[in-house]
Order: C-alpha cells, then sequence, then structure tokens
C-alpha cells in the first residue's frame, strides 16, 4: 500500500533530475531498523535512521528511505526514471509482504519463540537484481559473514560503476568481461572467479524472476560452483521467495552443533530447516538473526527498541566444510 506522490525536478549540476517523493504504508508489523540492521554494503548503507541505496532503473538512481513514528515508510527516489525505481526500493523493503502467518505459527517453537518475540518487525531486505544476490551467494561460500563482506566490496569497487558515492548493484554484465584471473588478483580463489565470470558470461540469473522456487532451486543446483546454499540465498534475498531455506549455513551449522552435542553436516540443517516448510527462509533470517535461548542458557538481555527518525537527514550516504557452505549473516 503507498499513499500519494509527488514528482518534481532537482538540479544535479546543469541537469535536472526527476525527484520522487511518496509514502509507502508496509503491512504491520514492520520496522526498517532490524530489516536494515547489518545490511550495509556497496550499494546501500544504512546510518541515522535512513537507508540510502543505488539502484539501476532506466538509468541511476538514488533512493533514500525512513521510517516515521506512525510505522509509515517516506520514500525519496532521485532518478531519470524515478517510478522504475520505485518499484525496486518497494521489491527491496519487502514492506508490502505479510509474515504474521509465519509468526503466529511460530511464536511457540522452541527455537523461534524468542527470535519471533524480539524480531517480529524482520524482514530480510533484499537485493535489486538477482546477479547480486548471486555474487553475494558466491562471495560466501566456506567462510565467514565478514569476510565475504569484504570481499564482494572489493570486486564491487574494482568493477560496478558507482553514483552518487554507491556502487550500481550487479548486473550480468558487471563481471562478464573480467576474465578470472582479474578477480583472483583481487582475492576471489579460482574456482569462485571463474565459476562466477562464467556464469555471467553464459546464464542470464535474472530470468529465475518467472519460474517457480522450487525449479529455480534446482536450476541453481545444476551449475558448477553452486548448491543448496547458494540456491537459498539466490532465492531469498534475490527473488524474495521465503519457502527455500539456507541449507548448510555456517551459523545453522554452528547452531546444529550446540544443539546436538556433535559435529554437524549440511543435512543437519536440512533436517533442522525441514519443520519450518513453506518458511524454510524467513526461519532461517530469524535463526541467524536472533541469539537462541536454549534451556541451559540465560535468556535475552533486554535491549531498548530502534528508534524510528520523525526528521530523516537529507542524505545517509556510505561512501565443515562443502563448496555450497557458506554465512548469510548479510
Amino acid at each position: 500500500m503507498r499513499a500519494g506522490r509527488a514528482v518534481r525536478r532537482r538540479a544535479i549540476g546543469s541537469r535536472p533530475v526527476p525527484v520522487l517523493e511518496t509514502t509507502v504504508i508496509p503491512r504491520p508489523p514492520y520496522s526498517l531498523a532490524l530489516s536494515a540492521r547489518l545490511r550495509s554494503d556497496t550499494t546501500r548503507a544504512f546510518r541515522e535512521g535512513v537507508l540510502t541505496m543505488a539502484l539501476e532503473a532506466g538509468g541511476p538512481a538514488l533512493a533514500r528511505v525512513y521510517q516515521r513514528p506512525d510505522g509509515s515508510l517516506a520514500v525519496h527516489v532521485e532518478g531519470s526514471a524515478p517510478e522504475a525505481a520505485l518499484e525496486l526500493v518497494r521489491f527491496v523493503l519487502a514492506a508490502e509482504e505479510d509474515h504474521r502467518p509465519f509468526l503466529d505459527r511460530f511464536a511457540r517453537d522452541p527455537l523461534l519463540a524468542e527470535p519471533v518475540r524480539r524480531l517480529r518487525g524482520l524482514r530480510p531486505l533484499r537485493t535489486p537484481t538477482v546477479a547480486h544476490a548471486l555474487l553475494k551467494a558466491v562471495c560466501g561460500q566456506l567462510i565467514e559473514a565478514r569476510a565475504a563482506r569484504h570481499m564482494e566490496a572489493r570486486l564491487l569497487r574494482f568493477a560496478a560503476p558507482r553514483h552518487e558515492g554507491f556502487c550500481l548493484p550487479t548486473t550480468r554484465e558487471t563481471f562478464a568481461r573480467f576474465a578470472p584471473a582479474e578477480l583472483q588478483r583481487l582475492g576471489l580463489v579460482a574456482r569462485k572467479a571463474t565459476s562466477l565470470v562464467r556464469l555471467s558470461r553464459e546464464w542470464d540469473v535474472e530470468r529465475l524472476r518467472g519460474v517457480d522456487t522450487e525449479t529455480a532451486g534446482r536450476r541453481i543446483e545444476r551449475e558448477r560452483g553452486l548448491g543448496p546454499w547458494s540456491a537459498g540465498m539466490v532465492c531469498l534475498y534475490g527473488l524474495g521467495r521465503w519457502e527455500r531455506g539456507l541449507v548448510g549455513d555456517l551459523g545453522l551449522l554452528k547452531l546444529c552443533a550446540a544443539l546436538r552435542g556433535r559435529p554437524t553436516e549440511p543435512d543437519d540443517t536440512r533436517e533442522l530447516l525441514e519443520p519450518y516448510g513453506e518458511w524454510a527462509g524467513l526461519a532461517s533470517v530469524y535463526l541467524l538473526s536472533g541469539r537462541v535461548v536454549l534451556q541451559d542458557e540465560r535468556p535475552f538481555r533486554r535491549k531498548r527498541p530502534p528508534a524510528t527518525a520523525a526528521d530523516a537527514p537529507r542524505s545517509a550516504r556510505s561512501g565443515s566444510g562443502r563448496p555450497v557452505n557458506g554465512s548469510s549473516s548479510w
């Protein structure tokens, strides 16, 4: 749902740029602060309550979003095609999705009850392109989240066009023009560099938007160098599908090991997520985002709820393993 909008033009240098300002009314509960927390990268930043992101929609665009005290989202978009950019913003935010059935169904789940109670407004931010989710999947295999984020940033700063201090999100063309050796020199291991270049050249991953989640997952897993975890990353963040779990995620492997008191394998995470059915992807996010309370563990420390910005700043700019495993704490 959205409220009224206004389109005007703002001069940037000697060139007038269309500006669109509107309000998006998210389906409650929704918290931009929870959803955008720790989700900054070279294409977007969340600072002082404002999410700023660079987009490609009929040309480069810049969007700013903040949440008012009444829960509504104020959206400001600057670009040559602001309406198209707004549609991308709405997809990234997932603000108009309804995850209340998930919250209600698992409110008393042994593992999810506490994360559901504390993170009710969380919906995972998506990537504007499927190709960007694929990049995250390739970078994140077999390494911790922080190292994966650093590698992703290094690659984008090397290959992606810039706009207003941000890198534009990955497209198929971003890495297709490079040789694997060029990406290796940036620190990407040979296997990943070869996969990223080959996939960029041979496969239009954006076409996955037109197929169901099961078909998309199978198609991803057929590719050399990809597997169940990569399929979960692309489906969850690139396609916005909540039913595909992050099988083999390093964080979920650690959770399984703590629960079972033994070393674990990716199949253990598959078994962990199986009871969540069509919500397995969202369950993965909540299990990884919230500290799970085990029977012999102290409860969460209480934290102040995140504040919402009544008056946003004008800008908030940023300047065991199998090869399918990774960490999705992006």
